[in-house]
């Protein structure tokens, strides 16, 4: 169909057991949102109500989670690293991760009984940043591998946690089979990964968890807004994110769940491409997976993830690189009387998409078949700010990938 497609199908996936799920509980959430809640840097980031645009595109009501204000760090990611090493800790020193609070994490007597780790992560950006900064704050070392593309402004704000951090001429799935084999053969040394492989699952489940504390944040803010929604668009890479939110909202919504859309970059789209296949094994992406959303430029789906995302999303929608550029722009140029919402490359492509099934009409088949119309009321996450702010320039006012007719050539 040519990388300018919009591709998409629902889901007619083999189930299985369903034994993910129950990770995602509203109690396993809850666990995560009251340790978050120990930092001093804690914030519920903003619910946008975009009222003005949800009139435009005819649908009744549209919100976004906005977490280019998560702890100063413009992305969600940190919520899934520093819960996964607070775990990781707790369990090496027998307690519950209650017993250890920011405060006590971060003291000195913390760091004597625990001793000093090495926590290894692979990266295209926020999830390493995220790593970095909880490690810098407990006083641990951190050691991230990035993909070659990875830009220097992402590099540096890694850098700035203390960590090491290098760009390797590798691929993301690449790069995390390198650091895991790093943190194998390093004396305390400890792999902290969003995705998930057999054998490594525990650390990637709480990762989740750990994202766990927006989709809890959105779900109380939905419902002081007397709100319960209809459709959650959620994009995915591994899929760590949209297993977390789909996984809390399967559960919190067991009878009647929303209608749940998986989102991925056309040339990372390992999710869209095993649904596909719909025996309910998981099919890779491989090679250079050029695309503007460095987030979601992962060809290997967590496997955590996937059992709840092929028992619980309703679709899988493969998106080109216009998508995710126009819902940046859309984002930015808000209509009259909505909040700008300043999303970058792998925040917006939910946005695009929803745009494009509410106004373009070679999208009607599946606009329909999610049943959006008047009565939706949509939640969707913009879960980075412009975390690189070049590239967010060049799409926001140089009109970068300006149109469904314009490939993205790379780098």
């Amino acid at each position: 169909m040519g990388n300018r497609e919009l591709k998409w199908t629902l889901n007619h996936i083999a189930r299985s057991e369903d034994k993910q799920v129950q990770n995602m509980s509203v109690e396993e959430m809850k666990k995560a949102g009251d340790f978050h809640k120990s930092f001093p840097q804690y914030e519920v980031t903003p619910l946008t109500r975009l009222s003005g645009l949800a009139e435009y595109l005819g649908l009744k009501r549209l919100y976004v989670k906005d977490e280019s204000y998560r702890f100063g760090l413009n992305a969600f990611k940190v919520l899934g690293g520093s819960y996964a090493i607070a775990r990781y800790m707790a369990q090496q020193l027998h307690k519950d991760v209650s017993e250890i609070p920011y405060h006590v994490l971060t003291s000195q007597k913390l760091k004597e009984e625990f001793g000093q780790a090495t926590f290894f992560t692979a990266t295209d950006g926020n999830h390493g940043r995220g790593i970095a900064w909880a490690a810098n704050k407990l006083g641990q070392k951190c050691v991230v591998r990035m993909p070659k593309g990875t830009t220097q402004t992402r590099l540096q704000n890694i850098a700035k946690e203390n960590a090491e951090v290098t760009i390797e001429d590798l691929n993301y799935d690449d790069c995390v089979r390198m650091a895991a084999k790093e943190a194998e053969n390093t004396e305390h040394g400890i792999m902290v990964q969003d995705t998930a492989w057999e054998g490594y699952e525990e650390i990637p489940t709480w990762i989740m968890q750990g994202y766990g504390t927006l989709a809890m944040e959105a779900d109380q803010q939905l419902e002081a807004d007397g709100c319960r929604p209809t459709h959650i668009f959620i994009q995915a890479g591994v899929g760590s994110l949209a297993g977390a939110v789909i996984g809390y909202f399967a559960n919190r919504f067991k009878e009647n769940p929303p209608v749940m859309v998986v989102v991925e970059a056309n040339a990372a789209d390992c999710l869209y491409r095993s649904a596909m296949q719909g025996d309910g094994n998981r099919v890779d992406v491989t090679g250079d997976m050029l695309t503007i959303m460095a987030g979601l430029a992962c060809g290997e789906a967590n496997t955590v993830s996937w059992d709840i995302l092929r028992n619980h999303a309703d679709a899988f929608v493969s998106c080109p690189d216009w998508v995710s550029a126009n819902g940046s722009r859309i984002y930015a140029a808000p209509v009259r009387g909505d909040r700008q919402v300043i999303s970058g490359e792998s925040g917006s492509v939910t946005m695009g998409l929803v745009h494009a099934l509410m106004t373009k009409p070679e999208y009607q088949e599946l606009k329909d078949a999610l049943k959006l119309d008047a009565d939706s009321q949509v939640l969707l996450v913009s879960s980075e700010g412009d975390t690189d702010p070049e590239r967010y320039h060049e799409i926001t006012w140089e009109g970068l990938c300006g149109s469904d007719k314009e490939p993205f050539e790379g780098l």
